[in-house]
């Protein structure tokens, strides 16, 4: 599943190439909607709030949709080729100078632009909210430490707490601090977590590439994450990967056992 930093990516991207003009096709396919004609309207602005992107359209119009696991955005030329099968796009809009595909998207919705927070109005504060103020630290800090039983690395995906952590960003934020990701939230300083989430997804908003180790070349971008051939970019120790959470919350989870202390499965 995407992070909040690939989802703000997408949207600035799919901004930038329609705002401001007036939209020549507007092919919505998705049963709910396929009768919604949004041709002659132009895109006013695109909000992102953690996973959930929003194409704000005249007339106080918004469309909402969550990428998920598969989901995604292409910006290309009019008359360009489609990079994927036309079956697969569930949004097309094309004006003077590009055409905008939406791939695989998810809970698409068509709601006035007022009522966006009913979709989003549950979510913890964004990390990536170009409006961020010590109140939305100090809330999140208090959404993650209101549990403090819970394990760290379950907390950080709950977007209840904080919008924007996907699952490459609690593994690494766990090894940046030196705990496992079952650590209980209680073994940390919350305020300490919030800061550094929010580091490193600002860190790489502004570009495809995800970096937590600060460096760009292929195979070194990543503290443990997927690093159980590689081993530790910090110690070069043996890196597992074990199952956190249940259901719908299971992730696989990368850890160095030598450089991160606390609670972590057995076998």
């Amino acid at each position: 599943m995407p992070e909040g930093d690939t989802v703000f990516l997408a949207g600035k991207r799919v901004e930038k190439a329609l705002a401001g003009r007036e939209l020549l096709r507007a092919d919505l396919r998705h049963p709910r909607l396929a009768t919604v004609d949004l041709t002659g309207r132009s895109v006013v602005g695109v909000r992102t709030a953690g996973k959930h992107l929003f194409l704000r359209f005249s007339g106080d119009l918004s469309l909402h949709n969550h990428l998920k696991m598969d989901g995604s955005w292409r910006i290309l030329r009019p008359g360009a080729r489609w990079p994927m099968p036309a079956h697969h796009a569930r949004a097309v809009f094309e004006n003077a100078t590009a055409l905008v595909i939406g791939f695989r998207l998810h809970d698409l919705e068509l709601l006035a632009t007022e009522d966006e927070s009913r979709l989003v109005g549950h979510l913890g504060p964004d990390l990536l909210d170009p409006l961020w103020t010590e109140e939305h630290a100090k809330r999140a800090a208090a959404n993650l430490a209101a549990d403090p039983g819970r394990e760290l690395g379950l907390a950080l995906l709950d977007q209840r707490v904080m919008a924007g952590v996907g699952n490459l960003y609690k593994v690494e934020i766990c090894h940046l601090l030196r705990v496992t990701p079952w650590t209980p939230v209680s073994e940390v300083d919350t305020a300490s977590v919030v800061a550094l989430a929010r580091k490193l997804l600002l860190a790489n908003a502004w570009r495809h590439e995800q970096s937590t180790t600060g460096e760009l070349a292929r195979g070194r971008r990543n503290w443990v994450y997927e690093r159980t051939r590689q081993g530790c970019f910090r110690c070069g120790g043996r890196v597992l990967v074990a199952t956190q959470g249940h259901d719908v919350q299971r992730r696989p989870t990368w850890y160095c056992p030598r450089c991160q202390h606390g609670p972590a499965p057995s076998g």
